[in-house]
């Protein structure tokens, strides 16, 4: 019986697809694991900042904590291959959260008036809150992989 020659096994589109979408939402769950651990940061912090500031800075400066947190967080852990220069990068991240921001913002605002008119009156200011901050991660996401932190 002659010997069958080894074929060698390649890939084949639909398993680097799944691969590839594997590795899309492992990359998004890092991100929202390291975005929650960059909030906390940005809530954490603002405690001991109020101990020698108005609370209204203590926020603020905490806000810029947090979000130094995140994008030293996302640059390395979420989005390290990016061939933006860094002054780039930082300009674009605080764009996306901006953006996200008023995005959060008025779906909160929005959906905190319709949901009692829809008879979901319990809780419904943390509810309007919650999913819009679900929406604003989703648009943070792909604003900061397509613009903050994009790749050639």
């Amino acid at each position: 019986m002659p010997a069958v020659d080894a074929v060698p096994v390649i890939a084949s589109d639909t398993a680097r697809g799944e691969e590839g979408r594997r590795e899309e939402l492992r990359r998004l769950v890092r991100f929202l694991v390291l975005g929650l651990a960059a909030a906390a940061v940005n809530w954490l912090v603002r405690f001991p900042l109020s101990w020698f500031m108005p609370f209204g800075a203590a926020v603020a400066l905490a806000q810029i904590i947090g979000m130094t947190a995140g994008f030293t967080l996302y640059r390395a852990y979420v989005f390290p291959a990016s061939d933006l220069p860094l002054s780039r990068q930082i300009m674009r991240f605080v764009g996306v959260n901006c953006v996200s921001g008023v995005q959060v913002w008025l779906m909160t605002m929005g959906l905190a008036a319709l949901l009692p008119w829809l008879g979901l009156g319990w809780q419904h200011e943390a509810i309007a809150h919650g999913v819009s901050i679900g929406v604003g991660a989703a648009t943070s996401y792909v604003g900061h992989k397509f613009l903050t932190f994009r790749q050639g």
